[in-house]
């Protein structure tokens, strides 16, 4: 049976940028298959379901660019913090992370996701501890349970604090189990389908936490294996201090001796890029996953958005990790983005609707998904989100988009990954909220009384 979505304000974001102020979408199985500019014929709606949109706005699902979903279990702590104070209080703790409390905290934390429109994330996994069982599956099998089209990461660190890196030594793996266990991940994971639910992509952690040599070994299976690659980069001063001082240059110059630009490349954070950064960026479409609240939330300053965005680099939404942004609602990052570029750039920096395409177009191209996500029309996947604007908080705002992104972030009437039903009446259907809260409520205190 298809199903019919009508009489929703539609913001499509398509080649036009085209809203309908009373529109309708069609999508049978997984793909959409119509968008109508007022009421579907009464022939198609007969064999339908037929969802009413009345007092709703319908948007492309959106796409989180860069988390960590491990730490949902470790919100809270070391909240007023440097980058660096910050990670070297919660390596001990990461340390004790394993395959059961993974597997709760990215459940909780990719719940909450879907419950602020996310229909897509990523996630950046680095932290490997030796007896820590299948960290990767953990969190995979827990976006299958949530129902959240899923880009996870093999993430790696090869320089613990003995090579004068920050983690411990307990969390650093070396080059050969690196490149072993990526490429097992690939095999075992990866779904090159236009309609995938699961892609992996390569994920060393950052310049000061990993070597020269583990960033081209990395690279080179990724582009061997037709995968992407991430990492942080550019986010504080301090990382521009360590690599001027270890390499001689800037990050972004560093990243590009060892082979990493391209424009299957994305980068997070990438608050400290300078205007030589920016047109290498753009030259080579190598992407940014901008984390506006994290970025704040640490004090590590403004990423230059509107200038990336001028010069043509494909950027995206992140929450990044919920530790260092314990609300972790995607929405709320198009609000943000929206803040801290005016901030800096004055009241026209970025617009409402330039937020929400980042939340969606820009997260698609970021992540390679252009051609199947990112906006409303046929043949695109089914990844839809109906927000109810028609209530308290958002009632009398005259612009819908700007309800979307200056407003609270709305509940959910409807929302599809892949044509299936995630939320519902603002209430997840596919996982017990409740009892996920408790069981993570358990493992933060376990894992906390576990790091002493």
């Amino acid at each position: 049976m298809s199903t019919v979505i009508e009489n929703a304000y539609l913001v499509t974001m398509d080649a036009g940028r085209r809203e309908l102020r009373s529109g309708s979408v069609v999508f049978d199985g997984n793909s959409i298959t119509a968008v109508i500019d007022g009421r579907v014929d009464p022939q198609i709606a007969d064999k339908s379901e037929v969802v009413d949109g009345t007092g709703c706005v319908l948007t492309p699902g959106l796409i989180n660019t860069h988390h960590h979903l491990y730490q949902w279990i470790t919100r809270g702590l070391a909240a007023d913090h440097t980058l660096f104070q910050w990670l070297t209080t919660l390596y001990p703790v990461w340390a004790g992370i394993d395959e059961e409390s993974v597997h709760v905290a990215a459940t909780g934390a990719l719940g909450r996701l879907a419950l602020s429109g996310c229909t897509t994330s990523t996630d950046h996994h680095y932290v490997f501890p030796k007896e820590g069982g299948d960290l990767l599956a953990a969190e995979i099998l827990a976006a299958q349970s949530v129902g959240l089209r899923f880009h996870p990461t093999r993430g790696s660190m090869d320089l613990s604090e003995k090579d004068g890196g920050l983690p411990p030594d307990s969390v650093v793996e070396t080059i050969d189990q690196i490149m072993t266990a990526s490429s097992d991940a690939i095999d075992r994971w990866h779904d090159p389908s236009a309609d995938a639910m699961v892609k992996i992509a390569l994920a060393p952690c950052s310049p000061f936490s990993v070597t020269a040599d583990l960033l081209r070994a990395s690279a080179e299976l990724a582009r061997e294996k037709n995968v992407r690659l991430h990492t942080h980069l550019a986010e504080t001063l301090d990382e521009s201090d360590y690599t001027a001082e270890h390499f001689g240059c800037t990050p972004l110059e560093y990243m590009e001796s060892v082979g990493w630009l391209g424009n299957d490349v994305w980068f997070a954070h990438g608050v400290h890029f300078d205007d030589k950064a920016i047109s290498t960026l753009a030259a080579t479409g190598s992407g940014v996953a901008h984390c506006p609240t994290s970025n704040g939330r640490l004090g590590a300053g403004i990423a230059r958005t509107r200038d990336l965005i001028a010069a043509g680099v494909p950027v995206g939404l992140g929450v990044d990790g919920a530790a260092s942004n314990e609300s972790s609602r995607l929405l709320e990052e198009a609000h943000q983005a929206v803040l801290m570029a005016r901030a800096i750039g004055g009241p026209t920096a970025l617009t409402t609707r330039e937020a929400l395409e980042l939340a969606t177009l820009g997260g698609a191209r970021v992540l390679g998904y252009q051609d199947t996500l990112g906006s409303i029309e046929p043949g695109k996947l089914a990844d839809l989100v109906l927000w109810r604007i028609d209530g308290l908080g958002h009632s009398g705002i005259h612009d819908p988009v700007a309800a979307l992104v200056l407003g609270d972030v709305p509940p959910i009437e409807r929302m599809w990954v892949n044509g299936k039903t995630v939320v519902s009446g603002g209430e997840l259907t596919t996982i017990d909220a409740e009892d996920t809260a408790r069981k993570v409520a358990a493992a933060h205190t376990a894992l906390i009384a576990k790091a002493g």
